[in-house]
């Protein structure tokens, strides 16, 4: 596994540019680039720089880390922040954009979005899912995506997608697991507080009690604002 810190002064601007080499580079090599992005508030500017650079969207696959267990209408939905920042933006077709339903059942969403990803990963013969890119926040308590310290999710081995429990609300959530997240080509951290540093720092350098810690796909690199 790459493991590197890059750090970015003008954070949103540089982690946009950063994505557009990346899903240029895969759209070039295989047709299509499968994305999958971060939830939280801290991609909606990185997603709004985005929307001005030129991107062929129809070659771009999108899916989500996570979700919370809300309407995608909410103001706490993952897919809401997304589609107001990103898609609502660029010409990307509706098709492309593979939403978890988070208004249904938790178990049930989250066999869904397996499904789902699964019939799209036997088509390009692969056994799991592969991301191109994987767009990853990391919280103070080391957290990512929707898995949280202690939690039971952290121990999963089989499944791509899980409903899991977190510390604060909307509790309710539906998450990738790291079998999924470290059969990405690539993973990104998008780090916007610079008092994270030393968190990164200790993971980069081979800390894996903390959930971001056992993000070990075949790159990872952590951009630090």
């Amino acid at each position: 596994m790459k493991s590197q810190i890059v750090p970015v002064r003008y954070f949103a601007q540089e982690a946009a540019e950063w994505i557009v080499g990346i899903v240029q580079a895969a759209i070039s090599e295989r047709g299509l680039c499968r994305l999958a992005l971060a939830g939280g508030e801290t991609p909606r500017a990185i997603h709004e720089a985005l929307a001005s650079r030129k991107v062929d969207w129809n070659r771009v696959q999108i899916t989500f880390g996570d979700e919370r267990c809300v309407p995608p209408d909410d103001v706490d939905s993952n897919f809401r922040m997304a589609k107001e920042s990103l898609f609502d933006r660029v010409p990307i077709p509706e098709g492309n954009i593979f939403r978890i339903r988070g208004e249904i059942v938790p178990e049930d969403a989250a066999r869904e979005y397996e499904d789902k990803l699964g019939a799209v990963a036997a088509r390009f013969g692969e056994t799991r899912y592969i991301h191109d890119l994987i767009l990853l926040g990391m919280g103070p308590d080391g957290h990512t995506a929707s898995l949280f310290p202690g939690s039971p999710a952290l121990d999963e081995t089989v499944r791509n997608l899980i409903p899991a429990t977190g510390p604060k609300p909307p509790p309710q959530r539906i998450t990738m697991t790291f079998p999924l997240l470290n059969a990405a080509r690539k993973v990104c951290f998008l780090i916007k507080s610079p008092d994270k540093l030393p968190l990164v720092e200790q993971i980069v350098a081979g800390e894996k009690d903390l959930p971001a810690g056992r993000v070990r796909a075949e790159s990872v690199t952590w951009l630090v604002g």
